[in-house]
């Protein structure tokens, strides 16, 4: 007796299989095949940024520490994880669309049917005491009828003929896919912008040593300049020119002690707030021990390294099947109804052979004229997949540029540090010469003075340029897809 409701809703679940959406094709790289030259003096050396876990590939304690606490705590980390929910939740929704949903329903009906009937026919007393026809006598009266029901139904069920159905959920699906990769994206990107900031916060750091080492030498000069002074030894501007340098160190050392706030402040967002447990002991720049001689590979598997790109092509899938949807809205939209179920007058007899019931029905509506409306969908669906795929392959592009970017940069800003070491130990030879011809009376303060300030700019700029080194190699492990694995 099951067969005229059940056979309808097998046959609808066959046919709603295909889809009107075109094929994926992953568009061609709008890039070179391979990275510009400028990094090629080393560009195949070492391990690859996929095979190196973020804990493996910094070497400070503290700053996997800060890391580990980011990757827990940090507010628009713990966003993105919930948009994951957020898609999965309307993947789960839209899936539910593709099959019927049956609900259970019981009820309970009592009616009242009010009734007249009239008696005609009767004999009576007629008027003056003879006989003659009677008046109709009139009786009234009432049934009252019970129901009881128990039935499994569905109220509206699209068959997928066209794919419709399949077409939404499919999109949403790609939807969620995207926000797992964006989020994957957002992750590794959170590591490098610890990472960058901990090493500019190491660098001010060391900077503010040099500055207070340079404040406390010249203000040992400036009690010699007195000295001379006072005895005659030296001139007044000598003397001003003394302080004019103290006041210099001590204006950089207030300007750095702000960067060093500021930095902090930045790096206490990142983590998500301060960390409570005691951190281990932080190493110097020197001593990072930073991975930096990661081979790039070809920029083809930054395709599949890549999670911004992986979120892309998502993007353009579930773009390409909102196509199938648009598509197959032009066509007839078929429903089905069902309901099988018992139905009696009396709750003892409810679920008895003979109070079987069951209805099968469907509806079908046909656009004629929607003024445009369809067609206007379609051309939406076509030019915001025209869209993904210019944001698929503006993503490729930015990310080949950012490999190619850090490889010329770890060539050469190693060239720029080993100048600048050089420039640094000749300046540090010119301001000893320059002190000891000042005393000798060969050369006026006035040689020490730019000496002193140029050894001094020399040392910040080796410092400076040590940590870009560093945060170029953390910023192509990461543009390389590095960051994700964990030991």
């Amino acid at each position: 007796m099951v067969k005229p409701f059940a056979l309808p809703l097998a046959a609808a679940l066959l046919l709603s299989a295909c889809s009107m959406a075109p094929d994926h094709k992953r568009p061609a790289m709008p890039t070179a095949p391979a990275y510009p030259a400028d990094g090629a003096p080393i560009a195949d050396a070492g391990p690859r940024a996929t095979d190196i876990a973020w804990q493996d590939f910094f070497a400070d304690p503290r700053l996997d520490a800060l890391i580990g606490a980011a990757l827990q705590n940090n507010r628009d980390l713990r966003t993105s994880v919930l948009r994951i929910e957020e898609a999965r939740a309307q993947y789960r929704i839209t899936r539910a669309d593709r099959l019927p949903t049956i609900d259970a329903s019981g009820g309970y009906t009592r009616t009242r049917i009010g009734a007249s009937g009239v008696t005609s026919g009767g004999t009576g007393p007629g008027t003056g005491g003879g006989t003659g026809t009677g008046t109709p006598i009139v009786t009234t009266g009432s049934t009252t009828i019970e129901r009881y029901e128990a039935n499994l139904g569905v109220a509206s069920f699209e068959v997928d003929f066209w794919g419709r159905v399949k077409s939404l959920s499919d999109a949403a699906r790609y939807t969620y896919l995207a926000t797992v990769e964006a989020q994957r994206a957002f992750r590794i990107s959170l590591i490098a912008d610890v990472a960058d900031t901990y090493l500019q916060l190491r660098e001010i750091e060391e900077r503010i040593a040099l500055a207070e080492r340079t404040v406390t030498a010249r203000e040992r000069g400036l009690e010699i300049a007195r000295l001379r002074l006072d005895a005659g030894v030296t001139s007044a501007l000598d003397f001003r020119q003394t302080e004019t340098l103290l006041t210099q160190a001590q204006t950089e050392l207030a300007a750095l002690h702000l960067q060093q706030a500021q930095t902090r402040n930045a790096l206490d967002v990142l983590v998500g707030g301060p960390v409570a447990a005691p951190l281990p002991a932080a190493l110097p720049l020197t001593e990072q021990g930073i991975v930096e001689n990661i081979a790039p590979g070809l920029p083809s598997e930054l395709l599949t390294n890549r999670p911004d790109i992986l979120a892309a092509e998502d993007q353009l899938r579930a773009a390409g099947v909102n196509i199938g949807a648009a598509r197959a809205a032009f066509f007839p939209r078929i429903s089905l109804t069902g309901l099988l179920g018992f139905a009696s007058t009396a709750l003892s007899g409810l679920f008895e052979n003979d109070s079987f019931t069951w209805t099968v029905g469907g509806t079908a509506s046909v656009p004629l004229f929607d003024f445009g409306r369809n067609a206007g969908n379609l051309d939406l669906a076509k030019v915001r997949k025209d869209i993904q795929v210019a944001n698929y392959e503006r993503t490729v592009q930015t990310a080949f540029r950012e490999v190619a970017d850090g490889l010329a940069a770890r060539r050469y800003l190693a060239d720029q540090l080993t100048a600048q070491q050089r420039a640094l130990a000749a300046q540090r030879d010119r301001a000893e010469l320059a002190t000891l011809r000042y005393r000798n009376g060969v050369a006026g303060y006035i040689e020490v003075l730019d000496a002193e300030r140029e050894l001094f700019a020399a040392e910040q700029v080796v410092v400076q340029t040590r940590r870009q080194q560093l945060s170029n190699a953390v910023d192509l492990y990461v543009a390389l897809g590095g960051g994700l694995g964990e030991r």
